[in-house]
């Protein structure tokens, strides 16, 4: 039926007839009705789908963090909400600050947020705006309203209604990971001085200049909140038997983690809250301790908080679109695809790369889900990414992520492979490929240039050298001496397509020498670097730590940091 409203049938033209109960009625229509008509249908159709979808579950990854040695794991698991049981809390999305270089990042950050509020409400999710300080502003909105005339809940939490400060919580013995202790201003002097001028010309106060939420984030009067207020937040949390929070905002180290409504207390209280990782920002001054880039701060926060408060996501994961990410963060974007079940590199590539990579580099994280091994979350970090790490050991991902995979190639992304990259996806001889996946035998020939014909006995002591008369920028710092290696020695002789060789291998007892490291160029251009190297002990080693940290850079095309990997 409704296809014969559709614009371009002979009814919308002036003189057609409609036939109405087998009575003959001849309608002539003005283009401005006509243009009319059409709107209706429209929002009479994007109604019926909204209505349909606010019902739909909201299926995501949670990323957390667990301390492993001298770094941290990154791990995934599932979560599934239905929207009628989860909030979006909005805190202090401010419309100014006091900070210069605050005020660009939310502006910066402004129309995603918009956007996600939006998406978030339309499918069933309560949005809570949480301007802290800036209630006046909204005395007699609805929205504040509704959230005022909420009874207190029966099961309000002791100190609801208070601060709660990581010295009286769970990072009690570990504090921050930044050093904010001198407000966190990322402003110049100068930037500092024009700022204040700016902040009289507007007539807002210079130390408080907050007045209420970002103008871009539009409130709803029917169906929001709008509080700054512990009881009446967990109040109205309770009252609608929400269970789940998505949490974002500003600023991480200190309203979002501390409020009275913020990540500890709805997290220690029983609430299975997220913070949505993109959507956020940190007070932090590069002159502090530990001396990184901004964003470098907000991801040291970040891991913090998904160690010892709670998980985080991507807005994009959860609701679709794409995720936020500061145009001024200039690092390479290198993604780290990690999927195999016997080396152990979900623990040792997040803890090497957080203290080798992470200062500079943005690090997105490809892990593979545990309910299905051969599906990575976070694919889409391929679109951006300049480098991608693999570790990967026979998986044969879906269709869509292994196009994904052949795209980043052909657009001539870089790739550094480690260990069992080299069978990274490619089924075993004779096993049959699952219905919906592509596997891709040919990565090993055309990308890393190598010829993976299994390995010799792990019983087998195994020593690795720099290859006789090769000098390569990824050999930096490298001394010529042999060293023992972890894992067994593969077998990967001859190289094909004229590889050169950085690194060659023995195992004890053996005759022959191996290829364990080389430089490759795939069919997109991009520049390649693989090892057969990656076992838990080799992670144990400076030798490998230099050699894969030097490869990063070369990859990246950045120059080998002049000093070395520390020795331990």
């Amino acid at each position: 039926m409704l296809a014969t409203l559709l614009p371009g049938e002979p009814w919308r033209n002036a003189g057609n007839t409609l036939l109405r109960r087998g009575i003959r009625v001849t309608t002539t229509l003005h283009p401005l009705q006509w243009t009319i008509m059409r709107a209706a249908l429209f929002l009479l159709f994007l109604a019926a789908f909204r209505t349909l979808t606010a019902g739909e579950s909201l299926p995501f990854p949670a990323r957390t963090r667990l301390a492993t040695g001298p770094g941290m794991e990154v791990r995934v698991a599932p979560r599934e909400w239905d929207p009628a049981k989860t909030a979006l809390i909005v805190c202090d999305f401010w419309d100014s600050h006091h900070c210069a270089n605050a005020v660009k990042r939310v502006n910066e950050m402004a129309p995603r947020m918009a956007e996600v509020v939006k998406t978030a409400r339309e499918r069933g999710v309560l949005i809570i705006h949480a301007p802290s300080d800036c209630m006046k502003t909204y005395e007699g909105h609805p929205a504040r309203k509704r959230a005022m005339a909420t009874p207190p809940a029966a099961n309000l939490p002791p100190k609801i209604s208070e601060w709660l400060h990581w010295k009286d919580a769970t990072e009690e013995k570990t504090g921050y990971p930044i050093d904010a202790s001198d407000g966190g201003s990322d402003d110049t002097p100068e930037e500092e001085a024009a700022w204040k001028v700016e902040l009289k010309r507007q007539g807002r106060d210079t130390g408080y200049p907050w007045r209420g939420e970002h103008p871009s984030v539009i409130i709803d009067e029917e169906r929001d909140l709008i509080s700054d207020n512990g009881i009446e937040v967990w109040s109205a949390l309770e009252a609608r038997g929400i269970t789940n929070v998505l949490f974002a905002g500003v600023h991480t180290n200190m309203c979002v983690c501390g409020r009275p409504f913020g990540l500890r207390q709805l997290s220690r209280n029983g609430k299975d809250i997220v913070l949505l990782r993109d959507l956020t920002d940190t007070m932090y001054n590069p002159a502090k301790k530990p001396f990184v880039s901004h964003y470098r701060g907000t991801e040291l926060m970040l891991a913090h908080i998904e160690q010892l408060i709670c998980p985080t996501a991507l807005s994009s994961e959860v609701l679709g679109g794409t995720a936020h990410t500061f145009g001024a963060d200039k690092r390479p974007h290198l993604a780290v695809m990690i999927g195999e079940d016997e080396y152990k590199t979900w623990e040792t590539l997040p803890a090497f790369l957080e203290q080798q990579a992470g200062k500079d580099f943005r690090l997105s994280y490809l892990l593979a889900a545990k309910e299905a091994p051969s599906r990575f979350y976070n694919t889409d970090a391929l679109k951006t990414a300049d480098a991608l790490l693999v570790s990967v050991r026979r998986r044969v991902p879906p269709v869509a992520q292994t196009a994904a995979l052949q795209a980043f190639i052909v657009r001539g992304g870089a790739v550094i492979g480690i260990r069992t990259a080299s069978h990274a996806f490619a089924p075993r001889k004779g096993e049959p490929v699952a219905a919906g996946a592509a596997a891709w035998p040919e990565w090993d020939e055309k990308v890393l240039g190598g010829n993976y014909q299994n390995h010799l006995g792990s019983e087998l002591k195994t020593f690795a050298k720099t290859a006789p008369g090769v000098s390569h920028p990824i050999l930096s710092g490298l001394a010529a001496d042999e060293w023992p290696t972890g894992g067994s020695l593969y077998r990967n002789s001859p190289l094909r397509g004229g590889a050169p060789v950085l690194l060659t291998g023995r195992a004890e007892g053996a005759e022959n020498m191996e290829p364990v490291a080389w430089t490759h160029q795939s069919s997109g251009g991009g520049r390649v670097f693989y090892t057969s190297l990656g076992a838990p002990e080799d992670f144990g080693r400076v030798e490998f730590q230099q050699l894969l940290r030097n490869a990063i850079h070369w990859a990246a095309g950045r120059d080998i940091p002049a000093t070395g990997v520390p020795a331990k």
